[in-house]
């Protein structure tokens, strides 16, 4: 290997240029390749949390006010219920994809990573990448091309022990927001997250096991989120996207490694997608340098668990009401449970205080 290794990042959304960039950071020489043209887009929530914020300031990038809002914690609305909860760990950001994608392109090149956009990856070799009928020579592939990668297929890392499939479509809407929290309305079979992310827009998620749970369906399912949007402008087009859970029983082979939703994924309803991939490229760096895939392996799987077993908690309180009504008064009588609860949503809180958090939600869930 090189004095100087080189890395090869397919796919160049969020996930692979935070690889791209935190490698280079490193003193790796790095290309990125994509099939699309920058700025990428996709259908998701585009609220950042604390962490995610901070990871982003480790790259070296700050989303500029103009194009964000700041986020003061989570809202979560069931029929008369409202609970929020303030984010422990500072503010996070409302940015929409396209502008935390040129920010993150601007970084990567001004770093010096080599970006071959309209650029599929066609193939994989041991040593490089092709092109069509080019090829490049490299170390290290790092697939980053989410949860449909063909790098995953191509380097026989397809086995997974779970997978789920849900659905998301996501729209834009011409209005100031209403508070500075990301908040998430709950109903049967689907939930409707609301992200401030400019200072006249919002951005309006839809999430459901059932494809037809559309932006149409507000009135019906959401009337009062769909009163408040009554006379607001719908920006551009709806966006859709499948999203899956699963997770991967090997992250690497030989010099291929996996990063992002490429590498397993939780459901979309913890919003911890993003600041996944960033913590997987974050720790990349130093594993690769020391040729240690299988510490990375065994990292990647801690971070995984926690946002693992909060996505099947709050999927099981999206598909059962008795659940989610129970559950919601006992945050209602008991407002620090609900910031309990978010600290343990980030990773915030101890083992200590997560059991205490349990037992206190127990006893609520009993009596309320």
């Amino acid at each position: 290997m090189s004095q100087n290794p080189i890395a090869f990042v397919v796919g160049g959304g969020p996930a692979g240029l935070a690889a791209a960039i935190s490698l280079r950071q490193k003193g790796f020489i790095l290309r990125l390749a994509d099939g699309a043209a920058p700025p990428v887009d996709k259908a998701c929530g585009e609220g950042l949390m604390p962490d995610t914020v901070a990871a982003l300031r480790r790259m070296g990038i700050e989303i500029p006010e103009q194009d964000s809002h700041p986020l003061r914690g989570i809202r979560f609305v069931s029929g008369d219920v409202a609970i929020t909860a303030d984010f422990s760990g500072g503010l996070g950001t409302g940015v929409r994809r396209t502008a935390l994608h040129a920010a993150m392109v601007a970084h990567a090149e001004k770093l010096g990573v080599h970006c071959l956009w309209n650029a599929p990856v066609t193939s994989l070799a041991k040593s490089g990448v092709h092109l069509r009928d080019q090829f490049y020579a490299t170390d290290w592939i790092i697939g980053a091309d989410g949860s449909g990668s063909r790098t995953r297929k191509w380097a026989g890392l397809e086995a997974s022990k779970k997978r789920a499939r849900r659905y998301a479509f996501r729209t834009h809407f011409r209005h100031a927001p209403w508070s500075d929290y990301v908040e998430i309305h709950w109903a049967a079979d689907a939930q409707a997250y609301v992200t401030p992310v400019a200072p006249n827009e919002v951005c309006i998620v839809v999430l459901s096991e059932k494809p037809n749970m559309r932006a149409e369906i507000l009135p019906a399912v959401f009337p009062v989120l769909a009163e408040r949007l009554r006379s607001a402008q719908l920006l551009g087009v709806e966006r859709g996207a499948i999203t899956t859970t699963h997770r991967l029983r090997q992250v690497f082979r030989g010099n291929v490694v996996l990063v992002g939703d490429a590498s397993g994924s939780v459901d979309a309803i913890t919003g911890e997608g993003l600041n996944l991939g960033f913590q997987h490229a974050l720790a990349l760096p130093d594993f690769l340098s020391a040729n240690n895939l299988p510490a990375y392996q065994k990292i990647h799987r801690r971070l995984q668990f926690r946002p693992s077993v909060m996505a099947y908690f709050l999927s099981l309180l999206g598909r059962q009401k008795f659940l989610r009504d129970r559950t919601f008064r006992a945050f209602a009588a008991d407002p620090s449970l609900f910031s309990n609860f978010l600290d343990l949503h980030l990773g915030h809180a101890s083992h200590p205080q997560a059991a205490l958090a349990a037992t206190r939600l127990g006893w609520h869930f009993a009596t309320c």
